[in-house]
């Protein structure tokens, strides 16, 4: 219980002093006025309350990505804590932050945009690819997911869920972001919150009382299938510590920011949170099974990470449990879904320049993303997890470098991106060349070329960091 305690209280420090320090590398003022309300439109940039967009922000990266990641995370054992924690604060929280900010200071523009601005033409025209399968693969994943939860509770065919879901992710899609999003978002966002602060509780009670024993830190791999920490653990633990899934959502709220100044509680606090639900969550999952094997049965017996989640939500909070368990496993995910397709939609507006002020125009590109997302409700869902979990982590590297070439470009501490930019390029490399929907090679090969590949990137960018300085950007921000 210490190693979990202590964990929790670096993540709240860190939000304090190195959240602070990275937020000083920008020069955010009060006097600037933010594109929410330089371009207000109706429809997505609208001015709101810095609360309200931090919940909204908050649920957009979150949905089920720091419960059931940090689930499959925790079958490595307690060494988990530490990815979580110093993930979140040194890489996703950054990570997080410049893709707002950022943003913000190019009018809201989608992450594509700024990656070409900062990357160069040809990465420009890769990541406005790369960001809408991604955005179709989340959205589609977090169709078929809580469709099928649905049709278990009900017994309604998974058919007609899928159809329910895809009908409301249409209206969230093309509606006022405050609307719909809006108004749900930050309710959902609270009691996905209440959940991970009951479910603490319990566990230090029970901890307390003998019910519940958290084992203390251990550098010993505890995964009960043998698979390697490095590169495996970060990428099983995306959303609660780095995911390059966020850089896709955070666009969406630098358009409703009304203050520069709330950067900084939005985007690192929105991170910081996850992180700390996910912290959560990989504890009580350790705790209340006592060991990897006895989660790996109980994945097994409980149909995978949702089944866990009902089990350990209903015995640890009774009805109240029952209830944010649904919520958790079914509504989260579906709050996810609907802002990548509405970021997916915003992508393919800002890549071809496309206007977005009437229902027409918005309905022109919403339709044809909801046409792809029904094919590949027809294929297997384990097979398109698998390919968006490595696609992620790699957008996040991506927009790392970017960062990394901002902060030169704007005589600023480059090293807080180019350290874990460097670090993911490693973990991305080595995880795709060896990993079963990859290459394959072994993990000492692989393992070596990522280490390789992540130290000539990193000598490149010193190199010509000169020359990025004096690289002529139209919309400097």
């Amino acid at each position: 219980m210490i190693t979990f305690l202590v964990c929790l209280a670096i993540l709240i420090v860190g939000y304090f002093t190195y959240g602070t320090y990275v937020d000083k590398m920008v020069k955010l003022s009060d006097n600037n006025q933010t594109p929410a309300v330089r371009l207000q439109d109706g429809i997505d940039y609208i001015p709101m309350p810095w609360y309200k967009v931090f919940l909204i922000q908050f649920l957009n990266i979150a949905g089920t990505g720091p419960i059931f990641g940090a689930i499959m995370g925790a079958l490595f054992g307690p060494v988990a804590f530490l990815w979580i924690t110093f993930g979140t604060i040194f890489a996703g929280g950054v990570h997080d932050f410049f893709s707002g900010v950022i943003s913000m200071k190019h009018d809201g523009m989608s992450v594509s945009e700024i990656v070409g601005i900062y990357l160069g033409g040809k990465m420009k025209t890769v990541m406005r690819v790369f960001s809408v399968i991604l955005l179709i693969l989340v959205g589609t994943v977090f169709v078929t997911s809580p469709a099928g939860l649905l049709k278990s509770m009900t017994g309604i065919d998974q058919i007609v869920w899928i159809v329910l879901i895809i009908i409301y992710y249409i209206a969230a899609t093309v509606l006022p972001v405050d609307k719909v999003i809006g108004k749900v978002y930050p309710l959902f966002g609270a009691a996905l919150l209440f959940m991970a602060i009951g479910l603490a509780g319990a566990m230090i009670v029970g901890n307390i009382n003998g019910t519940m024993v958290m084992p203390e830190l251990t550098l010993q791999n505890m995964h009960p299938e043998g698979l390697s920490l490095f590169p495996f653990l970060f990428v099983t633990i995306a959303c609660g510590a780095i995911s390059g899934f966020h850089a896709t959502q955070s666009p969406m709220m630098a358009r409703c920011i009304n203050n520069e100044r709330e950067s900084k509680k939005v985007f690192y606090g929105a991170m910081v949170v996850e992180g700390i639900v996910a912290l959560v969550w990989c504890a009580v999952s350790i705790a209340f099974f006592g060991d990897s094997l006895s989660l790996q049965a109980a994945l097994a017996e409980f149909g995978g990470q949702s089944g866990v989640v009902g089990l350990i939500s209903k015995s640890l909070l009774g009805h109240v449990g029952a209830i944010l368990a649904v919520l958790g496993v079914v509504a989260c995910p579906i709050t996810s879904g609907d802002t990548a397709f509405r970021s997916a939609r915003l992508t393919i507006a800002d890549s071809f320049n496309i206007k977005q002020d009437t229902f027409m125009s918005r309905f022109k590109i919403a339709i044809p993303l909801f046409i792809v997302c029904i094919f590949l409700t027809t294929i297997d869902f384990n097979i398109i997890w698998r390919y968006f979990a490595w696609s992620n982590q790699t957008l996040a590297t991506i927009f790392l470098w970017t960062a990394t070439v901002y902060l030169i470009k704007n005589k600023s501490n480059y090293w807080i991106t180019l350290v874990p930019a460097t670090f993911m390029t490693s973990v991305c490399t080595s995880y795709i060349l060896q990993a079963p929907e990859g290459f394959r090679l072994n993990a000492t090969l692989s393992n070596g070329v990522g280490v390789v590949v992540a130290l000539v990137l990193f000598g490149l960018f010193l190199v010509n960091r000169q020359k990025f300085a004096n690289m002529d950007i139209k919309k400097n921000a």
